[in-house]
């Protein structure tokens, strides 16, 4: 079984991921790197030289390389369920968690970071936080087995909170 991590970028994927493969002892694989690698080039470049759809297709291949893998953190993108195949193979060994978070809190944590390209283009970070994240949500929620809310939470309260969940599974 492997842990996955899913929600919006600033939701605290990659912190929790970190503390959950060391208190795990488990490999931790990051999508978004395994993309970067494969392509040569950071996201944004990917994005800006060959489109969404490109970048989407790398992902799905990242999340199939390593939906086959076990007793792995999976730190996903924020879009990976956008694509419902996607989460179709993330499910056949994995417990999908969805980290929640507010607009305002995703703003505050990733207002500075230069590396997530826009994903409306022509909108306020906020404006565009608030509408892709009401676009998400449902698709959140339909693939995640729990949900955690980052909101109010340090990252090692939330990977707490998940291993007291998925103990059973382990």
């Amino acid at each position: 079984m492997n842990i996955v991590l899913i929600g919006y970028r600033g939701a605290g994927k990659s912190a929790v991921a970190d503390i959950l493969s060391a208190r795990l002892q488990w490999p931790k694989y990051v999508v978004d790197k395994a993309i970067v690698e494969a392509a040569g080039m950071s996201i944004p470049r990917i994005v800006e030289s060959r489109g969404w759809d490109f970048f989407r297709d790398l992902e799905s291949r990242a999340v199939a390389r390593v939906s086959g893998q076990d007793r792995t953190i999976i730190d996903t993108g924020g879009g990976v369920v956008i694509r419902a195949g996607n989460v179709e193979m993330l499910r056949r060994n994995g417990t999908l968690i969805w980290l929640r978070v507010d607009p305002k809190t995703v703003l505050n944590r990733i207002k500075d970071d230069t590396e997530r390209p826009s994903l409306t283009g022509s909108k306020s970070f906020l404006e565009e936080i608030e509408e892709v994240l009401s676009e998400r949500a449902p698709l959140y929620r339909s693939a995640a087995d729990l949900v955690v809310d980052t909101n109010l939470l340090s990252s090692p309260a939330v990977a707490e909170k998940i291993l007291g969940a998925v103990k059973d599974l382990l």
